[in-house]
């Protein structure tokens, strides 16, 4: 029997874990989108800067001025993409961070909760009446 409810236990585990994978791959769609289409544009309007251009040719044959046509002549060192991918990094770092201190504060508050002593039965209720007869007698 303990057996079986074990592996009953295993199979939620596994299927909540399939849901957060899921989830996370999903989440890290946003993040991608968040930091290539709304901060990295604030970022280059505030600064001047454009990070998705960022290269540096490895190639004698590079001579383009923006990422795309430059790996199509040749080979790139695009750390431009590199520092983008930090900051999406650093945003589901930090969205990870808030996410557990938050569980853990839930968790230390219902801790520090005492539980109400759960109510006795009807059988136990009888119980105590008739010893409480009994030593009456």
């Amino acid at each position: 029997m303990l057996k079986e409810f074990r592996d009953f236990a295993m199979k939620g585990n596994v299927v909540d874990l399939a849901v957060g994978v899921i989830i996370g791959a999903a989440f890290g769609g946003i993040v991608t989108s968040l930091v290539n289409d709304i901060i990295m544009p604030i970022v280059g309007m505030l600064g001047g800067l454009d990070f998705s251009n960022y290269f540096v040719p490895l190639s004698k044959n590079v001579v383009a001025t923006n990422l795309a046509d430059a790996k199509k002549q040749g080979a790139v060192l695009a750390y431009g993409s590199f520092i983008t991918l930090i900051v999406n990094f650093v945003i589901v770092a930090f969205v990870l961070f808030m996410v557990i201190r938050t569980m853990n504060q839930l968790k230390r508050k219902e801790a520090a909760a005492p539980a109400e002593p759960p109510k006795p039965s009807a059988e136990a209720v009888l119980l105590t009446e008739i010893r409480d007869l009994l030593k009456k007698s």
